[in-house]
């Protein structure tokens, strides 16, 4: 059983779920993407909870995590992650993180690189500076007003058809998008919040190495930004391992879950 709890920080409180297997080998951390919360991963938390210990959260101002003062950055909540495992007791974790989850990941190997037992990103994308360019960067530390003043209606319909292609991926995005009905303001500050601190740890130019064994997952129809893109890159120039899921979208664990599910079994039985 799944059971939440709630870690304080000099920004906010952090709530997560987690379950009480305790005699485990192995931890899975599922960490969801931008503007999503913990429910993106409900059908990877279902398949996995009986079978190891498990943790998933509602990233800073996301969810249940708010509110919360948006001063902090990529560093603290990598930092933020690690005093949640020390306190759940959780060591050597595999990371799962979908799109903005996996430059969590990649901040948190970077910060504590002998820590992680695995790494696997979702629709992700590498966090090394040479992958982007610099107009790209200047984009993503801008987004907030594109965000407060585009249409509520047209950034529902692209925040649900632009991510997912299944019917179970869109009507769950669709749930959580809804949270944000009403208060775009709130989703505008969010959304605006993750790309400067994205476009910020990208320009620190830190070397972001993966130390563990990885994977990548990406869907064939993901057509967030350029994410399949920088994953073939990501694959060509480190040769983490990439899996490619047929006809998923940016949330590939959403549409093709059993596929995701059987990937994450298989990389936790090849440690």
């Amino acid at each position: 059983m799944m059971l939440k709890k709630t870690y304080e920080t000099s920004c906010g409180a952090i709530h997560y779920w987690t379950n009480d297997i305790s005699d485990s080998s192995v931890s899975l951390v599922f960490l969801p993407g931008l503007t999503a919360d913990h429910r993106l991963f409900d059908r990877q938390v279902a398949y996995f909870e009986d079978k190891c210990r498990v943790l998933v959260w509602d990233a800073p101002g996301h969810g249940a995590s708010w509110l919360f003062d948006f001063s902090f950055t990529m560093q603290d909540k990598a930092q933020w992650l690690d005093a949640i495992f020390q306190h759940e007791g959780i060591t050597a974790p595999i990371i799962v993180g979908q799109s903005m989850g996996g430059y969590v990941g990649q901040m948190y190997s970077q910060l504590y690189p002998k820590k992680l037992a695995g790494f696997i990103a979702i629709d992700s994308a590498p966090l090394q500076r040479h992958y982007v360019t610099a107009i790209e960067i200047w984009l993503l530390k801008r987004m907030e007003p594109v965000y407060r003043y585009y249409p509520w209606r047209w950034l529902l319909k692209s925040g649900v058809n632009g991510v997912a292609t299944s019917d179970y991926g869109r009507a769950l995005m669709y749930e959580i998008m809804m949270t944000y009905d009403g208060n775009q303001e709130r989703y505008a500050q969010l959304s605006g919040h993750g790309f400067r601190m994205l476009a910020e740890a990208m320009e620190a130019d830190l070397p972001y190495e993966i130390k563990c064994p990885a994977l990548l997952i990406c869907g064939e129809k993901d057509r967030a930004g350029s994410a399949i893109r920088y994953n073939r890159a990501w694959h060509n120039d480190a040769g983490i391992p990439i899996e490619w899921i047929a006809g998923a979208g940016h949330n590939s664990n959403t549409d093709a879950p059993d596929r995701v599910n059987y990937l994450i079994e298989s990389f936790i039985a090849n440690l």
